[in-house]
C-alpha cells in the first residue's frame, strides 16, 4: 500500500509527460539553450571561460544524480549502451568546452548559426517530399544571413564554433539513440552522461574554475547557469526526442539561431542588422513549412 501511494506522484507524472505535445518541450529547450550561456557570457568577467563551462557541467551532475541516482542502472546494462553514455558524455563535455570559447569571442546569434550548419544536413537526409525540400532552403537561406561571420576578425572564435557545430550534430544523433534505448530511459541516459562527462571535463576545467568556490555569488550564478544550459533543455531534449523522428527534430533545431538572436538582443543587447532579422524571418519559415510525414512517426517509450 505505502510503495503504491510512493509510486503514484510519479505515475501521475508520467502521464502528464506524455500527454504534452512534443514541440512544446522544443520550445522549452530553445528557449534554454541560449538562455543559459547568455548568462554564462554575463559570469566570464568573475570567472574564467572554462571554469563556467565545468561548473555547467557539475551542476547539472549534481542535480541529476540528487534526482535520477542513475549509478544504479549502470550494473544492468550491457556493454553496447554503457559505450553508447560515455560517447555521448564525451561529445557533452567537449562540446561545451568549444562553445563556451566561441560564445566568448563571437556574437551568440552567430555561434547559433553555425551551430546549426551540420544539423540540416540531417534533415536534408530524410527530406523526402517537395515541401521539405522548399523549407530546407529557407531555413539554409536564414542561416546565411544571420551567418555574420569575419574569418579574419575572429578566426580561433570560428574554429571553436565550427567544432562546436559537428558536436552539436553528434548529440543530437547520440541523444537520440538514447532517447530510443530499450536498456535505459532517455532522462535516465543523460543523467549517467552527463555524470561521466564532469568527469571527462574535470582536467579541462577545474583548475580555472577553483577560484568560483571562494566565491559564493559566482558559485551560485555558475549553478544558476548550469541548470539553465543542461539540466531544462538537455530533458526537454530528451522529452522531445523520444517522440519526434530524428528528421523533423533537426529542422525544428533551425529555431535556434532565431532564439539566440531573441535572447542575445534581450540579455547581451547584441542588435541584429535588418539582413539577420530577414534571416530570423526565413528560419522561421522553414519550420513552419516543414511537414512531418505519417511513416516517419515513431511510437514513444516511456521517457521517464
Amino acid at each position: 500500500m505505502v510503495e503504491s501511494l510512493f509510486h503514484s506522484p510519479r505515475r501521475a507524472a508520467a502521464r502528464i509527460v506524455q500527454r504534452m505535445p512534443p514541440h512544446v518541450y522544443f520550445v522549452v529547450s530553445a528557449v534554454f539553450h541560449y538562455l543559459g550561456p547568455a548568462l554564462a557570457v554575463l559570469l566570464f568577467a568573475r570567472v574564467e571561460v572554462l571554469g563556467v563551462a565545468w561548473l555547467r557541467i557539475a551542476t547539472a551532475a549534481v542535480v541529476f544524480a540528487v534526482w535520477r541516482r542513475p549509478w544504479r542502472l549502470w550494473p544492468r546494462l550491457d556493454r553496447a549502451t554503457r559505450w553508447l553514455l560515455t560517447g555521448w558524455a564525451a561529445v557533452l563535455a567537449v562540446m561545451n568546452s568549444v562553445f563556451y570559447l566561441a560564445i566568448d569571442r563571437l556574437p551568440l546569434g552567430t555561434v547559433a548559426a553555425i551551430e546549426f550548419l551540420p544539423v540540416i544536413v540531417l534533415a536534408a537526409v530524410a527530406a523526402r517530399t517537395r515541401r521539405n525540400v522548399v523549407a530546407l532552403v529557407a531555413a539554409v537561406a536564414g542561416v546565411y544571413l544571420l551567418t555574420d561571420v569575419r574569418l579574419v576578425a575572429e578566426p580561433l572564435g570560428i574554429a571553436f564554433a565550427a567544432a562546436n557545430a559537428v558536436l552539436f550534430a553528434l548529440y543530437i544523433v547520440l541523444g537520440h539513440r538514447v532517447a530510443r534505448s530499450r536498456q535505459v530511459s532517455g532522462i535516465d541516459g543523460l543523467a549517467l552522461s552527463m555524470m561521466i562527462a564532469a568527469v571527462i571535463a574535470l582536467p579541462i576545467g577545474i583548475g580555472q574554475a577553483a577560484p568560483a568556490f571562494l566565491d559564493p555569488v559566482a558559485l551560485a550564478a555558475a549553478a544558476g547557469v548550469g541548470i539553465c544550459s543542461s539540466v531544462i533543455p538537455y530533458v526537454s531534449d530528451q522529452l522531445a526526442m523520444a517522440r519526434l523522428p530524428r528528421a523533423t527534430y533537426a529542422l525544428m533545431v533551425s529555431l535556434l539561431p532565431a532564439t539566440a538572436t531573441v535572447v542575445g538582443i534581450i540579455v547581451l543587447t547584441q542588435v541584429p542588422a535588418v539582413a539577420e532579422v530577414i534571416g530570423v524571418v526565413l528560419v522561421v519559415a522553414g519550420v513552419a513549412l516543414h511537414q512531418e510525414r505519417e511513416t516517419e512517426r515513431a511510437e514513444p517509450p516511456d521517457p521517464t
